[in-house]
């Protein structure tokens, strides 16, 4: 931790040449990660880091750098290396900070320090042992991981405030690989949180029920017959079907696109972008979530973004430099991998919230389409919200009905156009964990929705047409 007299004496040298805005951020973090793969552990290890990222802002301009030389030579360095970025008079010098509070709603009651290697490997061993006992000569490969963190916080800026979040989380993964004389097929399942180790060892979230969901996925894929192709109702299911929305809407609701025109939304402020069926939030406050932060990474206090309500664009994800162009504050949206990265705007919890349908509801309705349940790789422009994702479960519907497995099947299509297309929205919000990578780095996101329908979506595959 840097001083708060150090810190006056950098944000003051970095505002020397007509910077208007300076920012330190110092973090120091503890990680320790884990994999057995096939029975034997094959990496279990720790590390560390330590350092300070500097931010100058002159109206619409912005100079980053950082170092993990935190003596005051190093620091002064660093700021004075930036500031020639600038030609101009001094605009203000900071006398002193007044720590910003924010309510800790991600405690860690036993810290993962705390958790000997041998408890953390026995957790994963328990998947693993699960996966073994299923004896099916298909299963190939099989991987269980675990990853915690521990991450201390301070920022420091111009506007005379400072702030320190001190935060852990963990995740647990499994994936495999099932085999036979028809080629390959993958699992995958990761719940994680911002919580202690009993977390992982409650009858929702347990190592053995997320290693048998992860070969049971690669097992049915590798007996599926290749989707069929053409438009069709889509029916997606809830949680981690939440990363379409993710992708194709969330990322063009970011002020780092809003702000520079390049968004499929801009101009859209208030209109309506979706079903009226359609109400999505970004909520940084969801206690203890994977992807919650109580403060952002500029000192603005999480929140809860209402970004769409009955289908109306109402509200965008912000950071405050970004925020400069649209004339608006930081909303607590701004994040970063850590102290390398230059922050900028980014999800933390986002999801499209209950509706009034139950699920059996929506597949009931459902004469002839597919069923998505999970995901896997894909792209998205978010200029046009054009978008091609991959399906890694997914199920044929006929006469209401969930019936055969399918693979090979790929979503394709337009943000804006899937919106509008939801035409039955379901009852049973969940949420999944995953890694959102962007110009700040990756980060811990939650996507999340309840299952629901898209009237009309083209599918990709190659198993003909539907019938």
């Amino acid at each position: 931790m840097i001083s708060k007299k150090l810190a006056l004496l950098v944000i003051n040298e970095a505002l020397a040449t007509g910077a208007d805005y300076a920012e330190i951020f110092y973090e120091d973090s503890t990680a320790y990660s884990l994999m057995i793969e096939n029975g034997k552990v094959r990496t279990s290890s720790s590390n560390s880091m330590c350092g300070v990222g500097l931010r100058l802002l002159k109206q619409n301009q912005c100079v980053y750098g950082y170092t993990n030389d935190l003596s005051k030579k190093g620091l002064l360095a660093l700021a004075s290396s930036l500031n020639k970025s600038f030609h101009d008079k001094r605009l203000l010098t900071v006398e002193k900070f007044t720590m910003i509070k924010s309510k800790n709603r991600n405690p860690v009651t036993n810290s993962y320090d705390n958790i000997s290697r041998e408890e953390k490997i026995a957790l994963v061993r328990e998947g693993i042992d699960e996966i073994e006992s299923m004896k099916d000569p298909r299963i190939v490969r099989y991987i269980g991981s675990f990853a915690n963190n521990h991450r201390f916080v301070a920022v420091f800026n111009s506007k005379g405030k400072w702030f320190q979040r001190d935060s852990e989380f963990a995740r647990l993964v499994y994936s495999v690989v099932a085999a036979d004389a028809t080629g390959f097929e993958t699992g995958f399942e990761g719940p994680g949180a911002q919580q202690d180790i009993s977390y992982f060892k409650t009858e929702k979230v347990n190592p053995r029920k997320a290693a048998r969901k992860a070969a049971e996925q690669a097992l049915k894929n590798l007996g599926a017959k290749e989707c069929p192709s053409g438009k069709m109702p889509v029916v997606i299911g809830n949680g981690w079907g939440g990363v379409l929305f993710h992708e194709s809407c969330g990322h063009p609701l970011e002020a780092s696109a809003i702000a520079k025109g390049l968004s499929c939304f801009n101009g859209k402020y208030g209109e309506m972008i979706a079903s009226p069926l359609v109400s999505a939030v970004d909520d940084s406050t969801i206690p203890q979530a994977w992807g919650s932060i109580d403060i952002d990474d500029e000192g603005n206090l999480g929140s809860k973004r209402q970004l769409i309500k009955d289908g109306k664009l109402t509200d965008y994800m912000i950071d405050d430099f970004n925020g400069r162009r649209m004339n608006r504050e930081g909303n607590g949206a701004c994040r970063r991998q850590n102290y390398r990265y230059c922050p900028t705007s980014r999800m933390s919890n986002t999801y499209i919230e209950n509706g009034k349908s139950t699920p059996e509801e929506i597949i009931k309705a459902t004469k002839l389409g597919l069923y998505a349940v999970g995901f896997a790789g894909g792209s998205v422009d978010p200029t046009t919200g054009e978008f091609n994702f991959g399906c890694s479960e997914a199920y044929i519907i006929r006469d209401g009905k969930v019936c055969e497995p399918v693979k090979g099947a790929t979503l394709i299509g337009k943000g804006s156009e899937i919106l509008k297309n939801i035409d039955m929205v379901g009852n049973d919000l969940d949420l999944g964990q995953g890694m959102c990578g962007a110009a700040s780095g990756s980060i811990r996101t939650n996507v999340g929705q309840p299952t629901l329908r898209i009237s009309e979506v083209t599918v990709g595959g190659r198993g003909g047409e539907l019938k």
